[in-house]
């Protein structure tokens, strides 16, 4: 409903506790202003808020006080003179003018603004400039707020867009800002620095996110760490191009600020048209990290798309037998498979067209005749026998150039007209954003889905798109019609296959993000399988994404990309916090390692209804070779957590903290191990009674003597 414009507003999430709150100042005249993000907290008074940051719209001077309000697009016109929320100019203009270039200075007015308890609409015009603006901000649930934009053009000549943020500001007592970066197999690598005058900005430029995607920008007090520190975090809701910065005025003002990275005239608008931002989410926390990846998992765990709980153990074969499918290998695969407790069979790349390297027929979704001359089904049917579902492996964006489909499409490729496609992994790029190309993979795909039993599919995607150039609109950048196309492609084929689960692959771990989690099950954390390497990946990964979704597998005693050689028991108590699956040829390891393989899956699936249902721990260390985590039950009676050694210490071994516990209740600890059928585990340490919640948070467990790589597990109950 309309608003007094007088009174300030706040929203937040009514069902979440912990949870972010915002305070919106309604003003006459100019837009509305954003006077606070923060942690809401007990007793949070909008009107207090409002008495301290001060209802004035426009500031009377350049030098804004630090941590005042900020407007909910800045403007020029309001004299903000950092990084404006919207960069466009309008094309065409009368003679002896320039041809571009007007109206790039907007000076919107707000018309109506319509306000709940959780969310805010926010109409707004500019008559001079001929746009239109609606912005939304929304506390969902779990806690984060996430707000966007509508930008419409009123007028005849084309508006374009190069840039539409959401921003907000953030305490002028943050100090920190960490975020993520990496590379192919090694994923979500943080990095941290001091928060200094100017603007720390992270772009994606390939078409997705990225394995050095920044996934989410935390800025905090001096020091923030897992579980302790102020933390504001940003994240974009978007499977393609992105930005995410932070900005510090010499004022002290700190915003933070992210939206989609827009290509050179890739948004143009005609009369009447509209481009709508992706959700940027916004989070606050005054319990570290931690408190900020409790609100998004609690989001991510609100989605219809939700996984369905037990997750089931994977095997993925690609490692085990890569191109090389040979029915009767893959039915001994399975039969180990059923016997070790296995409950899901995925066979990879390699059963389609002339797929036998990766050089051929990519494209080509139609079971080979060469490769299985009975076709698909004899293996699925005994997959299905043995009790455990069928999985797929399908890359759709992407075609080989040597494929039936490139020799009959060549002309729907994304590049420059005139110029050689650039080719990585043999692959190029096919242009989802033409309605005839979706059509096809829709066809090819679902053809493929309805003659089979099919309960899981591994959507792959294994390049970037340095040039996405569309055919279609004579060479105009497509990348932002890509990631739609993506979208629209993957929501057609669930609507008709809504039985099948779905996996976002790209290259490992080159697309998570929250657009991308409410459409899927599951991801592929990273195509590493090294557990050493995986450590780290999944500890920053989980800091977005929930650990049912966290695709973890075991994998051969030497890994095939580091040629490191790790312990049965430290490869599987790294995948024993994800989402448990093994990626390793079983019928070549020993009888003895089968048979622990089996008790770790019995563990797994003994303690995954609190892995997965869970709050994710995480204990600031002093070492680095030492980390500590798990999961607490909501109701934080039940606990499990990992003492995980990652090379050589020069001290004793650190205490076994384990903080978010209830202080008043007293637990019992057991370790609990893949030998111990009974499933009681056996006395931690000496520890024959129990520990108070306090005591455990910090004094700690005694700490196991360990060695380099090596990991054991607890299961704390409360009496």
């Amino acid at each position: 409903m309309p608003h007094d414009p007088v009174a300030p507003l706040l929203i937040r999430s009514a069902g979440a506790a912990p949870a972010t709150a915002l305070v919106l100042l309604p003003v006459a005249g100019p837009l509305p202003r954003i006077a606070w993000l923060g942690p809401a907290v007990s007793g949070l008074d909008p009107a207090d808020i409002a008495t301290v940051i001060g209802t004035s719209g426009a500031p009377t001077t350049v030098h804004l006080p630090a941590g005042r309000s900020v407007a909910v697009l800045p403007e020029a016109s309001q004299a903000w003179l950092a990084r404006p929320g919207l960069a466009g100019h309008r094309l065409g203009g009368v003679t002896g003018h320039a041809a571009a270039g007007r109206d790039w200075a907007t000076a919107f007015i707000a018309t109506t603004i319509e306000a709940g308890a959780e969310a805010i609409r926010i109409d707004s015009c500019d008559d001079l400039a001929g746009l239109s603006l609606c912005t939304e901000f929304e506390a969902v649930a779990g806690g984060p707020v996430r707000g966007r934009h509508t930008v419409t053009n009123l007028r005849a000549e084309p508006y374009v867009v190069d840039a539409l943020d959401v921003v907000v500001p953030v305490a002028d007592r943050v100090v920190d800002v960490l975020d993520l970066t990496g590379r192919w197999g090694r994923e979500r690598t943080p990095q941290r620095q001091q928060v200094r005058d100017g603007v720390w900005l992270r772009e994606s430029r390939g078409g997705r996110p990225g394995h050095d995607a920044v996934t989410e920008l935390l800025v905090g007090t001096a020091g923030f760490g897992f579980r302790s520190g102020e933390v504001w975090a940003l994240h974009v809701a978007w499977s393609g191009n992105t930005r995410s910065y932070l900005e510090r005025q010499p004022s002290g003002l700190v915003t933070l600020g992210g939206g989609e990275m827009l290509l050179p005239g890739e948004i143009v608008l005609g009369a009447n048209e509209s481009y709508i931002t992706p959700w940027v989410f916004f989070v606050a926390s005054a319990d570290g990290a931690d408190g900020v990846a409790a609100q998004l998992h609690g989001y991510v765990r609100s989605l219809a798309a939700h996984p369905r709980l037990p997750r089931p153990v994977t095997s993925n074969v690609w490692e085990a037998v890569y191109f090389n499918h040979n029915l009767d290998h893959l039915t001994e695969l399975a039969e180990l498979a059923a016997s070790l407790g296995i409950e899901r069979f995925v066979l990879d790349d390699g059963w389609f067209g002339a797929r036998r390297d990766e050089h051929a027929g990519l494209g080509d979704w139609v079971v080979s005749a060469e490769a299985w001359p009975g076709g698909l089904n004899p293996l699925i049917e005994h997959v299905r026998g043995l009790g455990m579902q069928f999985g797929l492996w399908f890359e759709p964006e992407m075609v080989n150039p040597d494929s039936e489909l490139y020799r009959a499409h060549p002309d729907w490729i994304l590049g420059v007209a005139g110029r050689t496609p650039i080719q990585f992994r043999n692959q190029l790029v096919l242009d989802l954003g033409r309605a005839e190309v979706r059509d096809h993979l829709y066809e090819a795909i679902h053809a493929v889905l309805a003659a089979h039993s099919i309960g899981y599919v591994k959507w792959d995607q294994n390049r970037a798109l340095p040039e996405a150039a569309a055919g279609d609109r004579d060479g105009a950048p497509g990348a932002h019609a890509q990631t739609a196309g993506f979208y629209a492609l993957l929501d057609r084929l669930r609507a008709a296959h809504p039985d099948v689960e779905w996996e976002s692959c790209a290259s490992g771990g080159g697309r998570i993000d929250l657009a991308v989690l409410e459409r899927t099950q599951r991801v592929w954390t990273s195509d590493m399988t090294d557990a050493l390497s995986r450590q780290g990946i999944q500890r920053w990964t989980g800091q977005l994404v929930p650990p049912e979704y966290l695709g973890a597998h075991v994998s051969a005693p030497v890994n095939h990309q580091t040629g490191r050689a790790l312990s049965l028991d430290f490869r599987a108590a790294t995948a024993f916090f994800g989402d448990f699956g093994i990626e390793w040829d079983v019928a070549a390891a020993t009888p003895a390692d089968r048979e622990r393989l089996a008790g770790w899956i019995r563990l797994y699936k003994r303690h995954r209804e609190l892995l997965h249902s869970g709050q994710t721990m995480r204990v600031d260390s002093s070492d680095d070779a030492i980390w500590m985590y798990g999961v607490l039950a909501a109701d934080r009676r039940e606990a499990v957590l990992a003492y995980v050694q990652l090379d050589e210490i020069v001290r004793d071994p650190l205490p076994f903290l384990v903080p978010g516990l209830d202080p008043q209740l007293r637990y019992r600890a057991r370790e609990i191990s893949p030998t111990d059928r009974s499933g009681l585990g056996r006395v931690w340490r000496g520890v024959k009674g129990s520990l108070s919640g306090s005591t455990l948070a910090t004094v700690g467990l005694p700490p196991p003597a360990r060695l380099p790589q090596s990991a054991l597990l607890v299961h704390l109950s409360a009496e």
